[in-house]
């Protein structure tokens, strides 16, 4: 496993639920589709050590989080 797809698992995952977030204008909906597009990625073959899901999904949480306090922020 090499560093540079690490750190991609990273950062990518999380980016990508803020910016489906800024599209849609709901968290939910940004977290559905960085999750179908991650498993689209998974079932294709492009993520090949296990360790990387976990870290997809330590991505996607923190993501998620950013993305429901930018939310609340946004409504208030």
């Amino acid at each position: 496993m090499s560093v540079i797809k690490l750190l991609m698992a990273l950062i990518l995952p999380g980016l990508l639920v803020i910016l489906f977030t800024r599209i849609t204008f709901k968290n939910y909906v940004g977290l559905a589709l960085s999750v179908a597009l991650m498993a689209a990625s998974i079932y294709a073959g492009y993520t090949h050590p296990p360790i990387l899901y976990v870290v997809d999904a330590i991505s996607l949480t923190i993501g998620f989080w950013y993305a429901t306090k930018m939310m609340n922020r946004h409504n208030n």
